[in-house]
């Protein structure tokens, strides 16, 4: 019914995204306190934002990842990137050219800090070559 290279591909579609949510939990993890007041997220008296036990944002914060790994992975494919560092470039540019220019509309028109765009852009641009570093490896 399906290839074995669908399967494969799955597997690396997953696992790209697994790697990506563990570099984002770093990332914000350190950046945690710019990051909620930059974005206005509410805080209860311990610092710690209001809707944190809240799956929703986790849930779709992982299918999103997926989601990104699976058409990076058909770009680079589509595109005939073969190697490594190739990988490594094209996520580079799709995190600069195609994530955070959007970002930043969105920030803007709805009157954000712009720490924050640099907060988020800094987690796309790093991720998505690390996604396609990892895209490529395997």
């Amino acid at each position: 019914m399906f290839s074995k290279e669908t399967y494969y591909g799955t597997f690396q579609c997953i696992g790209g995204g697994c790697r990506i949510i563990c570099f984002g939990a770093v990332w914000y993890m350190v950046l945690s306190g710019p990051w909620m007041a930059a974005s206005g997220v509410p805080q209860d008296a311990d610092g710690k934002p209001l809707n944190a036990s809240n799956p929703r944002p986790y849930i779709l914060s992982a299918v999103s990842a997926v989601l990104v790994a699976g058409m990076m992975r058909h770009v680079l494919a589509a595109s005939d990137v073969t190697s490594v560092s190739g990988g490594a470039i094209a996520g580079f540019g799709i995190g600069a050219f195609l994530i955070v220019p959007w970002m930043m509309m969105n920030n803007e028109f709805g009157d954000k800090p712009l720490q924050l765009t640099v907060i988020d852009g800094g987690y796309a641009v790093i991720g998505c070559t690390l996604m396609g570093t990892v895209l490529m490896l395997f």
